[in-house]
């Protein structure tokens, strides 16, 4: 055990409950997925060992990122993150113009050796580290027009807006994300304002010439709907009332649900209603614990954070996760209309999990670059009274 503890002293560093979130959610991802992909499998002619393991292979491959961004210092990030912004506006537009479509959606691109690449995923990590350092760098001129306002009001409308275009969800939620940390940062409410403006106009941009405009205004049509008694839930919606009403409080146990086999995506965007008709009402509790869990951490380092912009980073990454988990269980319970968002850390993707993986490997880093700069301070002032103490000893003997 002492081996052990030391080998994770060394090489999993910053904030540990982190690293038990993350692995806790890992888990219960491998094993949910393995019940949820029978469908699956019997469309692609596969066994469903097979899919588990590429599963698996995803989630080592997120957890391999989230240890290679750890280890990087985090204000690193800053400096990359332009550039990674500036390559994905042309990943975006080509994704809109020639995306492959998964589940009549068009938000992928075609890798070869790689696989499908969801490039939403990647400028949504670029804005939000670019946004952290922009407004680090402008704390002492956030209220000036030209040199903060401007660029951060450009850069937010353009990303959101191209994501926009094939994933109307993910704007909005990101354009939440950048509206919070603008808040943190200490910039103006009416600037506030002005970027809610912008969402809008890009928004209706989005919706105008966009591919997923008539789709969501359907999906919030069938919401208020229902929410009003006038019409029965969606397919989707029904036997995801039925997977959360058949489960119980302690569920059906591992394996034993009914409604994988009828779900269209039980392994993506309704895996929470399989974990609720499989684990009931207390592993609910325990997985919304575990992100409640996740996102205090967060702030926490973000909190422990002497650099305005680790504190923005770490606030930033992990309020879009969560804000995310939340808008998914929602949607299975029947708090909000169908968004196609998956669950972070759960669902079954393999460009999910690498970026996941990613901004908590930032959050690491953010706790890890406080700790470590505590344990030096630490170590400098014993030190310092060793030194007083050796400076003592020896003025005492010459004086004797």
């Amino acid at each position: 055990m002492t081996k052990v503890k030391e080998w994770a002293d060394k090489h999993m560093q910053g904030d540990r409950v982190i690293w038990a979130v993350v692995f806790a959610l890992s888990m219960i991802s491998i094993l949910v997925v393995y019940s949820s992909i029978g469908t699956l499998a019997f469309k692609k002619t596969s066994s469903p060992e097979a899919l588990l393991l590429r599963h698996t292979m995803h989630v080592l491959i997120g957890l391999a990122a989230m240890w290679f961004a750890h280890k990087v210092d985090y204000r690193y990030y800053s400096k990359i993150s332009r550039l990674a912004l500036l390559v994905s506006i042309p990943l975006l537009i080509y994704t809109f113009v020639n995306g492959t479509s998964v589940n009549d959606a068009a938000r992928w691109i075609e890798v070869p050796l790689v696989g499908s690449f969801q490039p939403s995923d990647f400028a949504s990590l670029a804005l939000i580290v670019n946004l952290a350092a922009m407004l680090s760098k402008r704390q002492q001129n956030i209220e000036d027009i030209k040199e903060s306002l401007i660029p951060i009001l450009f850069w937010c409308g353009t990303i959101c807006g191209l994501i926009a275009l094939t994933n109307m969800s993910t704007a909005i939620l990101l354009l939440i994300t950048c509206m919070l940390i603008m808040f943190i940062g200490r910039v103006p409410m009416k600037y506030l304002a002005m970027l809610f403006f912008v969402g809008i106009l890009f928004g209706a941009l989005a919706f105008k010439f966009g591919s997923r405009g008539g789709t969501m205004v359907n999906r919030i049509k069938d919401f208020i709907a229902f929410s009003q008694g006038e019409k029965e839930p969606t397919f989707q919606n029904k036997h995801g009332f039925i997977a959360v009403a058949t489960g119980g409080v302690l569920g059906k146990g591992p394996g034993n649900s009914d409604q994988r086999n009828i779900l269209p995506n039980p392994y993506a965007d309704f895996i929470f209603a399989i974990y609720i008709e499989e684990y009931g009402m207390i592993g609910a509790v325990v997985l919304i614990a575990l992100y409640l869990l996740l996102l205090h951490r967060g702030m926490k380092a973000a909190y422990n954070s002497e650099r305005a912009f680790g504190g923005l980073l770490s606030a930033g990454l992990c309020f879009d996760l969560v804000c995310q988990a939340m808008v998914n269980m929602g949607v299975v319970v029947g708090l909000g209309p169908v968004t196609g968002q998956p669950l972070p850390l759960i669902s079954m993707g393999g460009t999910s999990m690498v970026f996941t993986g990613l901004a908590l490997g930032i959050v690491l880093s953010v706790s890890r670059g406080e700790q470590d700069k505590a344990w030096d301070q630490g170590k400098e002032k014993e030190e310092s009274k060793e030194k007083v103490k050796e400076s003592k000893t020896v003025s005492t003997a010459q004086a004797a």
